[in-house]
C-alpha cells in the first residue's frame, strides 16, 4: 500500500465510524482509530477518551444517519503533512440528492498512526 492509499484509507475509516450502525463495531472502530486519550473538537464540543468519543460519534450517528437519512463520505483529497492528516467530508442523503453539510478534518496522529487530536470544522454548504 503506498502512502497516498494509506491516507485515503484512514480518511475512509474515519468517515465510516460516523456511519456505523452496530454499536459494538462502532466502539471497536473508535479504539482502532483514536488513542485512549484521543480528543475530538468541533465548535463548542470536546470529547476526550473512548467513552466520550463513543458518545459523540453515537450522538451524531443517531441524529444524522439513523434519524436524518444521511451518510458521511470522504471526498478523496486526503493529504499528510508531518503527523497531520487533512481531508474534506460531505454529509449526503442516503437516497441521493444535494450535499447537506461539508466538513474539514485535521487529524493529528500519534506515532502509532492513531488519532491523538481531531479538529473538525463545519464549512458553509454551497447553495444549490
Amino acid at each position: 500500500m503506498n502512502a497516498n492509499t494509506a491516507f485515503a484509507e484512514l480518511a475512509d475509516r474515519y468517515v465510516a465510524v460516523w456511519n456505523e450502525t452496530d454499536a459494538g463495531a462502532r466502539r471497536d472502530a473508535i479504539a482502532s482509530l483514536w488513542t485512549p486519550e484521543g480528543e475530538h473538537f468541533v465548535r463548542t464540543l470536546q470529547a476526550k477518551g473512548y467513552e466520550a468519543l463513543e458518545q459523540r460519534v453515537t450522538s451524531s450517528h443517531e441524529k444524522n444517519v439513523r434519524d436524518g437519512g444521511f451518510r458521511f463520505i470522504a471526498t478523496g483529497d486526503a493529504q499528510l503533512l508531518r503527523n497531520t492528516l487533512m481531508f474534506h467530508w460531505q454529509m449526503v442523503p442516503t437516497g441521493g440528492g444535494p450535499v447537506a453539510a461539508l466538513g474539514l478534518e485535521f487529524l493529528q496522529l500519534a506515532e502509532d498512526g492513531r488519532i491523538d487530536k481531531d479538529y473538525q470544522f463545519i464549512l458553509p454548504t454551497p447553495a444549490v
